[in-house]
């Protein structure tokens, strides 16, 4: 398997408390300032807030807080923070909505995956936005571990990998039970007794019959991104960066070739995908009145102007759609000097946020079967296409790996 590294991950020790240690992904609540405040005041010294970067302080001291990031990891890597564990990890998830994520963490070659193209066997779901990838390199530059936010999607629909695992995890070594904070609800941790039988399960996910039976091509396709897609290509430039400077023995075996990150089945039924919905301020009737021009299909979505609904004819495919209603959203936005878009969670919270002077769109739900297709056929999907649940439920920093050769446990 060339895609997949059996990974040394680092977990904090034994003696310390998963609790104060693992703290969400840095790209959530990065509106609620008050929510890393109150982090801040409750986890202590030892925790993965200070190894990371919550994009709420983006441009706020920033030279500052990198420096201390480096600092800290030195600090925990030279301390007894860490033990090492050679393998892979059955993570378990349970969330305060009642949702139950099951993944494996592994390590990625980035040498498969590229964000700008569409060529390589872990394929980006998101646009890159090149703006948002210098502060990410700058942390990772020079970092000794990286903490991993990103959860890969393989389509398994015969469940034959992470769930044979899942069935049997009371015979595992347990790793690690927690509670976690600001209601990400539970994780527990195994380690995986036979790595290679997941490394063999992938193989036969790109079997050449069955990419072409599923996808109409031989080309391999392993992986999607299904969050944190510009962690995976801020990973991704850094290391195209630094092998430069390697010899092609250095290249093969260096640690920032490889990412950690979590992978999950796109076919567990308890991993579920929701619509982003969208408001547009700035406009009124002559927009619905546009759009229901410009869009047709077999499907409906639904649009709330000032408590009036409106219903406008979309393409069946949601990933097709999804496509057409952001091109007509962006043409008019281009267009039409002091409309804007917001992206909102939830029916009634973006009937909310449209109040009286915005247009509520109510997004279509991508199905599961086509997400690879799409992705395989077309590249990446329209922004903002699908959210892997609530932001309590987005993953949690606990397991690091280093990306940095000279650091040794």
């Amino acid at each position: 398997m060339n895609y997949v590294r059996i990974p040394e991950i680092l977990l904090p020790n034994e003696t310390i408390d998963i609790k104060n240690w693992a703290v969400i992904a840095c790209d959530q609540f990065t509106s609620q300032e008050e929510y890393w405040e109150e982090l801040n005041k409750s986890v202590g010294e030892v925790s993965a807030l200070r190894v990371i970067y919550p994009e709420v302080y983006l441009g706020k001291n920033q030279e500052e807080r990198i420096k201390s990031i480096k600092e800290k990891m030195k600090e925990y890597l030279f301390g007894e923070v860490f033990r090492k564990i050679d393998g892979f990890i059955l993570t378990v998830r349970k969330t305060k909505y009642g949702h139950r994520r099951v993944g494996l963490m592994i390590s990625i070659d980035l040498e498969q995956y590229n964000p700008f193209t569409n060529d390589r066997a872990v394929k980006a779901t998101e646009e890159t936005v090149v703006e948002r990838l210098p502060i990410r390199i700058q942390i990772r530059k020079n970092a000794s571990i990286e903490l991993p936010h990103a959860l890969i999607l393989m389509d398994d629909d015969t469940k034959s990998i992470i769930e044979p695992i899942y069935d049997r995890r009371e015979s595992l070594d347990k790793l690690y039970d927690s509670e976690l904070n600001g209601d990400g609800g539970h994780i527990e941790g195994y380690l995986v007794d036979n790595p290679q039988e997941v490394l063999e399960g992938l193989e036969l996910l790109i079997n050449k019959e069955r990419l072409m039976r599923k996808y109409g091509t031989e080309n391999e396709f392993l992986f999607v991104v299904g969050d944190g897609n510009h962690s995976i290509a801020a990973a991704k430039a850094y290391w195209d960066e630094l092998k430069v400077d390697l010899t092609e023995e250095e290249r093969e075996n260096h640690p920032a070739r490889y990412a950690l990150c979590e992978l999950n089945n796109l076919y567990d039924d308890e991993l579920l995908f929701e619509p982003i919905h969208r408001v547009v301020f700035g406009a009124g009737e002559e927009f619905i009145d546009a759009m229901t021009a410009a869009l047709q299909g077999d499907s409906q979505i639904e649009l709330n102007y000032r408590g009036k609904h409106y219903f406008v004819n979309i393409p069946s495919c949601a990933a097709v759609a999804i496509r057409d209603i952001q091109g007509f959203i962006d043409g008019y936005i281009k267009t039409n000097t002091g409309a804007m878009q917001d992206y909102v969670h939830g029916y009634q919270h973006t009937l909310a946020v449209a109040g009286s002077t915005g247009i509520a769109i109510f997004m279509p739900t991508i199905q599961k079967g086509e997400i690879f297709v799409y992705v395989e056929k077309n590249g990446v999907l329209p922004r903002k296409a699908f959210s892997m649940g609530e932001a309590e439920e987005k993953r949690y920093y606990l397991e690091s790996k280093l990306i940095k050769n000279n650091w040794r446990l």
